[in-house]
């Protein structure tokens, strides 16, 4: 058998020519091939793994070193507030004297002598009312008038009589007085004519009533008549001081009601204006344009800067650059309870003819401060819920600039918005946090850097 396989052996040797068998691979290639394909994957492994695990460690160092590291936060210095501080508030200018002009008498307008932008004098007349029913009024006063003085004539008429007849009742008495004594006339003759004397007296103070009576209707016709007669003067209407017609409602041929204003519709004065409904509106505004006047509402906050007599400056936008002088003449001396606001008045000049009612102005309030307050960023204050605090820094001590953080409860006062008065807690010099995040807290070390400050006007307006 063995020689049999032997043959057999060498029979494929023979055949091949060099000993090996066209369909078989020998062990060692197998083991080789698989060799090779693990290592390749091992590597493959490695270079995907260890560039991340590399990734990984480098995070980790870095979070420890980020987690041990000492934060850095931006700082600022309290400084104090300027000396001289401006409260500059809105306003808009109006006239000192203005007035609206109705009517007395009612009718309706028969001329106008005044227009839209003319310069009127006090007494001036600018429009004249044709009222007949005051006419009339005046006619039957007049009559009134006539009909009782003819009655008070009547009545002294009447009276002339009684003091005649008394004064002869007097004299018959007289003689009767003679007569009764030497018995030439009986007694109950003499009696009568004592009578008579008494009634005449009493007919004469009767008739002295009545001529006082008719005097009162005399002086009450005569005022009646004075007061329908000063109505009737109310037909001319007539500016009450030096001014500027500012507003024309009425035209020639109006109505004027009851309530002094025109019934119809306003002129239209301005080139496109439409006409509006003027019913009971004034017939005339004139309004003095040399003196005019700015009501503010000052805030509570500076309310103490604002006194009667000091000096402002007033500014109008359409006049950039220019500044117009003006002074605090009075204010309210309470303030509103709905809005906390001091209403003050300051009077300024029309500048010529430059500032005119109805403009909207800045008026510009400036005042001295002999303590003035602290000044603070409004990032580096940190509302909670025991009010308001700010993070100081101070010396750790170690010498290498550390810094250790003290929440520091202060008190406010004005807020300018970029920075904020600080009435208590805080003093000159002191380094304070801004934006104060989570890591600043109470006895924390932090490094700080200085932040920009700002600018002293910014803060003082």
């Amino acid at each position: 058998m063995r020689s049999a396989n032997v043959q057999d052996e060498k029979t494929d040797e023979v055949a091949t020519g060099n000993g090996e068998h066209p369909h078989h691979v020998s062990r060692g290639k197998v083991v080789l091939a698989a060799v090779v394909i693990v290592a390749v994957v091992v590597a493959a492994w490695l270079a995907g793994y260890l560039p991340h695990r590399s990734q990984e460690d480098a995070a980790v160092a870095a979070a420890n070193v980020e987690k041990n590291a000492i934060p850095v936060v931006t700082s600022t210095m309290v400084r104090s507030a300027p000396a001289d501080i401006d409260l500059s508030l809105p306003g808009s200018i109006s006239s000192v004297s203005e007035a609206s002009i109705f009517a007395r008498a009612a009718g309706y307008v028969v001329k106008r002598y005044a227009d839209l932008g003319d310069h009127v004098k006090a007494g001036q007349l600018l429009a004249q009312i044709d009222a007949p029913d005051l006419d009339q009024q005046v006619a039957q006063a007049r009559a009134a008038v006539a009909q009782a003085v003819q009655q008070l004539g009547m009545v002294r008429a009447s009276l002339i009589q009684a003091e005649a007849q008394r004064d002869l009742a007097k004299a018959t008495l007289a003689r009767y007085q003679v007569l009764v004594k030497d018995g030439a006339v009986a007694q109950q003759d003499y009696e009568t004519q004592v009578s008579g004397a008494k009634t005449a007296d009493a007919l004469v103070v009767a008739q002295q009533a009545n001529v006082n009576g008719s005097q009162d209707n005399v002086n009450q016709a005569q005022a009646n008549l004075d007061r329908v007669i000063a109505l009737q003067e109310f037909k001319n209407v007539r500016a009450p001081f030096d001014g500027v017609v500012t507003a024309r409602n009425v035209d020639v041929g109006y109505l004027i009601s009851s309530t002094g204003g025109g019934l119809g519709a306003t002129p239209a004065t301005q080139p496109g204006a439409s006409l509006n409904n003027a019913n009971g509106n004034e017939m005339f505004r004139v309004a003095q344009m040399d003196s005019l006047r700015i009501y503010v509402s000052v805030p509570q906050s500076g309310e103490a800067s604002v006194r009667v007599g000091m000096e402002t400056a007033i500014m109008i936008s359409e006049l950039p650059g220019v500044e117009f002088p003006g002074k605090v003449t009075r204010t309210s001396n309470a303030l509103d309870p709905n809005t906390r606001t001091l209403l003050t008045e300051v009077q300024l000049s029309s500048q010529g003819g430059k500032l005119k009612p109805g403009m909207y102005a800045t008026v510009r309030f400036r005042s001295h401060r002999d303590t003035p307050p602290l000044l603070v960023r409004g990032d580096a204050l940190m509302p909670n819920a025991s009010g308001i605090s700010a993070a100081v820094l101070q010396d750790a001590g170690r010498g290498n600039g550390l810094k250790t953080v003290h929440i520091e409860h202060v008190q406010v006062g004005r807020d300018y918005g970029a920075e904020t008065e600080i009435v208590a807690g805080l003093h000159a010099g002191d380094i304070v946090v801004i934006n104060p995040g989570d890591e600043v807290r109470e006895g924390a070390l932090v490094t700080a850097v200085r932040a920009g400050a700002l600018s002293a006007s910014g803060a003082a307006r």
